[in-house]
């Protein structure tokens, strides 16, 4: 996983610059999110990886199911991700864009997961220390998995803040094999 990310980040990146450098921050949003869905279709997927079909069939097919949601730039960063063999990682490109933009616009995503359900107030006193500590708007989405036993873990790009008994379990885990 950390190797798609890895390779997808530059493309986001650049994607993103264009964007900012155009104000077309939305419609890119746009193009990646369809694009992105279109990858992730199980039958497109297996077109994508089966060795029968040529660049050109997959860019043709691409272009054809994502119609004039695509503009020349977009369909050249389509061509591009083929002709390297990355188009599966456009969910991942997308999804890093999404990041930038909300970086950009001022917004972080939190991912919060609790052991137990949290209630609105709990979630609020989250976010507001949150929105201290980063000084920008958090929006957050929240899990419950009692697989972490207790406490709560929380990822905010690349930050990753775990208060989760199983975490600190590793932790130790981890210290004792040192």
């Amino acid at each position: 996983m950390a190797e798609a990310v890895t390779i997808a980040r530059p493309y986001a990146v650049a994607v993103f610059r264009l964007a900012r450098e155009k104000n077309t921050l939305a419609k890119w949003s746009d193009m990646l999110a369809l694009a992105g869905a279109v990858v992730a279709n199980p039958q497109i997927h297996e077109v994508i990886d089966d060795p029968r079909f040529e660049s050109a069939e997959i860019e043709r097919l691409m272009q054809k199911i994502c119609g004039d949601k695509l503009n020349a730039e977009g369909g050249n960063l389509i061509k591009l991700l083929i002709e390297y063999g990355r188009l599966a990682l456009l969910p991942e490109i997308a999804h890093i864009y999404e990041e930038l933009k909300a970086q950009d616009e001022g917004t972080l995503e939190a991912e919060i997961t609790a052991s137990a359900a949290l209630t609105d107030v709990q979630v609020q006193t989250l976010v507001d220390r949150l929105q201290k500590k980063f000084g920008k708007k958090v929006e957050a989405s929240v899990h419950v998995d009692p697989e972490i036993i207790g406490g709560i873990k929380i990822v905010i790009g690349d930050t990753v803040i775990d208060a989760s008994v199983r975490g600190q379990l590793q932790n130790l885990a981890y210290t004792l094999k040192s």
